[in-house]
């Protein structure tokens, strides 16, 4: 992690001649995250390109802008568009604009994504609160000498996700009437989905769900002291006695309809929530 510190911070000193906010949330929008997008009161709108150390996205969808403002009056710093690890970037990249987030000030962060759902219980759409995670990627954002300055050298990992924020997303949802199930996230590195195997043995590890981000930055966020709440929509079907070829059109249109009930649960989550997430 050597020099990360001086590039974290240079990033920062970049955002802040843009934005004067101290967010109190950091959001990463996956696929299906547009219209929340377009709810947060923006201040500030920049291109990854022009931040310094910023990795570009190139994931279909990920319209790759920091957005800067406020969601029902809470400062985000939210990032429409993700970086994956399947895109060539590592994991220290993919991972970096967390640390910008902390930087900042924020001590949330909000995670999206689209996943494979490997649980029988579970429907194309269905809104899915992460509770754990299996991590399979093959580095680890950490890897390296340690910088104190950025977080503990051996971050425990016995409550990645802030059960307080968990519970609130739970009764949130019951109250909107929207369909969704905590569960278990295992991380894989991608780009290619997995075979019936390959699904046979990851329901076996206890996963729920299957996807190629999140869980790394989890990982960064636990490290850096930010209280991290995650949420995924099932975007396919991974059964394997069951399994169809999977088509992106089809995936796109899936998270387009869970994106619009997740968008409800963020926006009831941050308009109950506002005292704890911008307590300082």
């Amino acid at each position: 992690m050597q020099g990360l510190w001086d590039e974290v911070q240079e990033a920062a000193t970049f955002l802040r001649t843009h934005w004067t906010q101290t967010p109190a949330v950091g959001l990463i929008l996956g696929t299906g995250l547009g219209g929340l997008a377009r709810q947060i009161k923006v201040d500030a709108e920049i291109p990854y390109g022009s931040i310094p150390h910023f990795p570009r996205s190139t994931a279909p969808s990920h319209a790759g802008k920091l957005l800067c403002g406020t969601l029902e009056g809470v400062p985000v710093m939210a990032m429409e568009g993700r970086f994956h690890y399947y895109e060539g970037y590592s994991l220290r990249q993919v991972t970096f604009p967390i640390r910008v987030m902390k930087a900042m000030g924020a001590g949330f962060l909000f995670l999206t994504s689209a996943v494979g759902g490997m649980n029988p219980q579970y429907s194309l759409a269905d809104l899915i609160i992460i509770e754990d995670h299996i991590n399979l990627m093959p580095d680890n954002p950490l890897r390296g000498i340690n910088d104190d300055r950025l977080g503990p050298r051996f971050p425990d990992m016995s409550q990645p996700y802030d059960r307080t924020l968990v519970e609130a997303a739970r009764r949130t949802t019951l109250q909107l009437g929207i369909a969704a199930h905590k569960g278990v996230l295992v991380a894989v590195p991608g780009p290619n989905l997995e075979t019936r195997a390959e699904y046979r043995m990851l329901r076996q590890m206890g996963a729920d769900i299957v996807g190629m981000s999140t869980v790394p930055e989890c990982i960064t966020a636990v490290h850096a002291g930010l209280r991290t709440v995650a949420f995924s929509i099932v975007t396919d079907m991974c059964l394997p006695d069951a399994l169809e070829p999977a088509e992106i059109e089809k995936i796109l249109k899936v998270a387009a309809e869970g994106g619009a009930r997740l968008e409800r649960l963020l926006i009831q989550l941050f308009r109950d929530n506002k005292a704890l997430l911008t307590a300082s």
